[in-house]
């Protein structure tokens, strides 16, 4: 008969099990795949951002440059959760990850030329978020197949992705001063060659059912042979079933289409023309480093109502729009940025773990990209709007509307019973809840 152990050794032992299962040869591929991804994608609102400008191009363009990619992401990526349910997500990944590689090199390349036609970029823009449409709903199901501790990998991937946006931003930024707009798409190409390598590298284990199981998977393998309506109707009835799911959807459109999505370009825009481009790299590198102390919290922090405590979060991120729209200080903007990135990666890290441990493997990746489509839906529309809204009524007060609004979210998401009364899932590290 075993001697039972003293809690803080149970705890400690507990926490050890969960570190080595986390880090497995699999799972650090995958880890460095979403980090050097990661070291791209923040450099590249800085290039375009300061590209653009630098040729003449307006805050207007800079927002339709970024909304474009967002338009493409939110129209595809449903029909790409279908095929990623159904088919090896790894394999879609890669190619996903090559198609960038093509297409920001190809960007690069224009943007050395100095002739840079928005049109062209535009059409870039629409290929690079049709790839990420590929990519992204095999994520979940990656972090779930890989991680016997769901929140611990969604944590140190949310970790290592803010210690990228803690570096990029600055070494974009820096690029641009020494050199120019077209090296920093040279570099982001090259990190999508590096991602590519490592999930070719990285083996996926198969994908097994919960105990009691058996016929939903049974099911969803004919499923695999229906169409592809079929297969969006059965992930929308998924998310219908899930008050909490479809209601965190509607309230995160309100608020990708009156602050997420209008704050980028503006802060980008006011940030650059006010400050400069070291400047604007150095509050995104801060932004970067809030989120590597939230992701480190939310590594920590285990709440029985995960949602509850990540909209708490979500209320954090409104002080970095004020800070900007408040006219302050670059120091204290760079701190308001902290506070905000923390509050969304614990909201983030919170959010994502709800989805893969409450919803059933079979339909994981559908869902994952309704959520996706649902939560940046409006996001285009916000970030397209934000010029001439600006314009209209100055970008200071857009930035703290768009605080404002924040807030308004926080105190919704705290107020929708269904939300708020969410539970952990008991079986967390593999997701059994449905």
């Amino acid at each position: 008969m075993k001697a039972r152990a003293r809690p803080g050794h149970n705890g400690a032992a507990a926490t050890e099990r969960r570190e080595q299962r986390l880090w497995s040869r699999d799972f650090g591929l995958f880890f460095l795949s979403r980090a050097v991804a990661r070291l791209g994608d923040t450099m590249l609102p800085v290039a375009l951002a300061a590209g653009l400008l630098q040729q003449g191009h307006s805050a207007t363009s800079v927002g339709l440059a970024m909304a474009v990619p967002t338009v493409s992401w939110a129209v595809l990526v449903i029909f790409a959760g279908v095929i990623a349910d159904r088919v090896d997500p790894r394999r879609l990944m890669i190619g996903a990850d090559l198609l960038r590689l093509v297409s920001q090199s190809c960007a690069a390349g224009i943007f050395l030329s100095g002739h840079v036609a928005l049109w062209q970029v535009l059409v870039i823009g629409l290929v690079n978020g049709g790839a990420a449409a590929v990519f992204q709903p095999g994520v979940a199901g990656t972090v779930r197949r890989l991680s016997a501790d769901v929140q611990q990998g969604n944590g140190a991937i949310r970790t290592v992705e803010a210690v990228m946006s803690l570096v990029g931003p600055t070494a974009a930024g820096l690029l641009v001063a020494v050199a120019s707009a077209g090296s920093v798409f040279a570099v982001h190409a090259g990190t999508y060659a590096v991602s590519a390598l490592c999930l070719w590298a990285m083996r996926l284990p198969d994908r097994t059912a919960p105990p009691g199981a058996r016929a939903e998977e049974t099911g969803a393998k004919r499923s695999a042979a229906k169409g592809m309506r079929q297969g969006l109707g059965e992930g929308w009835r998924a998310v219908r079933v899930r008050p909490w799911l479809w209601g965190v959807l509607a309230l995160w459109s309100f608020f990708a289409l009156t602050a997420r999505g209008p704050t980028a370009p503006l802060i980008a825009t006011e940030m650059v023309q006010r400050h400069g481009v070291t400047d604007y790299g150095l509050v995104n590198s801060a932004l970067g480093c809030g989120t590597v102390v939230g992701g480190i919290l939310a590594m920590r922090l285990r709440p029985v109502f995960q949602l509850r405590a990540g909209a708490v979060g979500v209320a954090l991120f409104a002080v970095f729009p004020f800070a900007v729209g408040g006219g302050l200080p670059v120091p204290v903007i760079a701190a308001g940025a902290v506070v905000g990135g923390l509050g969304m990666a614990f909201w983030g890290v919170m959010w994502a773990t709800s989805i893969q441990t409450q919803v059933p493997h079979e339909v994981l990746n559908r869902v994952y990209a309704y959520d996706i489509a649902g939560s940046i839906a409006f996001l285009p529309v916000g970030e397209a709007l934000a010029g001439p809204a600006a314009e209209l009524i100055g970008r200071r007060t857009m930035l703290l509307t768009g605080a404002v609004c924040t807030v308004a979210v926080s105190v919704a998401l705290l107020s929708v019973p269904a939300i708020r009364r969410l539970r952990r899932a008991d079986g967390q590290d593999r997701g059994e809840q449905g």
